[in-house]
């Protein structure tokens, strides 16, 4: 495994407790980063705060993503504790459930919108103006590749995937010359916590589109994830990488 250097750079991981977030939060640690962890879930980040601390200096905030209060407290509790932020990596997301369009609750579809666009619209508007104040950032959201194809029975979070990209497109334009270097990648389902909330249908389908025939692994989705955290992503910006085993080729 190639060691990304990451030397004295401050990550926030939003959804870093657990599934992939938390994969990411062992290899930055591994690669010489200090890590914050945000998370709404505050049994499960003291958890993962206190395994991580082996590795390298954690902290965590309990943070409501979709929170604008929350979110400026996370910020500025993580800016006293770390001395700045240089990374944010947006990885919290959930699935909502599945079903058909018209059957879905609306109050299912705003919460999956919510959580999974206007959470990373929050983070980074928090965030940006420290970055922006340092004269460096990386910001690294995670889509889907449901956000590129549409995934039925799942329209609430393709469509959020769909604005993240989006999202992602815009604002890395805004920041092209202010050395804050904003990209995506659009995972294929990784088998996480996440697939507690999905029909097995769901899976299976998600499964047969795949061309490699498995899922994504967590640090799969981290060594991607970490490059674009790092200096050596130079010249990407708004850009989305691919991380969906051969289903999306574009």
């Amino acid at each position: 495994m190639n060691r990304i250097d990451l030397e004295g750079r401050v990550v926030v991981i939003t959804g870093g407790a657990r599934g992939i977030g938390y994969a990411v939060a062992q290899r930055a640690l591994e690669s010489g980063g200090s890590v914050a962890l945000w998370d709404v879930d505050a049994d499960r980040l003291a958890r993962s705060e206190r395994e991580l601390s082996e590795r390298g200096k954690v902290s965590s905030v309990v943070v409501e993503l979709t929170s604008e209060s929350s979110v400026a407290d996370a910020t500025a509790t993580t800016v006293q504790r770390h001395g700045g932020i240089h990374v944010l990596i947006n990885c919290a997301g959930i699935t909502g459930g599945n079903g058909k369009t018209w059957e879905l609750e609306p109050e299912v579809w705003r919460r999956v919108i919510d959580v999974n666009l206007i959470g990373p619209y929050l983070t980074s508007r928090a965030i940006v103006p420290v970055m922006l104040k340092q004269g460096y950032g990386r910001i690294v959201n995670i889509a889907s590749v449901a956000g590129k194809e549409g995934n039925p029975n799942a329209s609430h979070y393709s469509a959020s995937k769909a604005g993240l990209i989006g999202l992602t497109k815009s604002l890395g334009k805004e920041l092209a010359t202010s050395n804050i270097l904003v990209n995506a990648v659009t995972p294929a389902a990784a088998k996480t916590e996440i697939f507690d909330s999905m029909a097995q249908e769901h899976i299976d389908y998600m499964l047969s589109k795949i061309p490699m025939n498995r899922f994504l692994l967590p640090e799969e989705a981290a060594s991607l994830i970490l490059w674009l955290s790092s200096e050596d992503c130079a010249f990407s910006t708004g850009a989305v990488f691919d991380l969906s085993g051969g289903r999306a080729t574009y």
